[in-house]
């Protein structure tokens, strides 16, 4: 395989593209059905049969998804450096008392 990578075909909203890529062709696979369902639930959606603005509201949606993980992760680390400085705490009082 070359550094620019394999050609794996895979259908999105009913067109085929050739995507070049040196990720794994399933992962890539699994990408791409991930946002033919989310162009299929913006049709869903959306009385409109435009391809593009279904691609724009699939974005959308994948990108609030993406803004909500980071906030999920931001919000779980601090959270966890909260409880490991109290650990941490309480382990001196633990240490000092012996």
């Amino acid at each position: 395989m070359s550094d620019q990578g394999r050609v794996i075909p895979v259908e999105i909203n009913g067109q085929r593209y050739p995507i070049r890529s040196t990720l794994d062709p399933e992962y890539v696979a699994q990408l791409a059905a991930y946002v033919d369902g989310k162009m299929r639930a913006a049709a869903d959606a959306t009385p409109t049969g435009d391809s593009l603005r279904l691609a724009v509201l699939a974005a959308l949606n994948i990108a609030d998804e993406l803004f909500r993980c980071k906030d999920v992760t931001r919000l779980r680390d601090g959270e966890l450096a909260e409880r490991a400085g109290e650990l941490e705490k309480l382990l001196d009082r633990v240490l000092m008392a012996s």
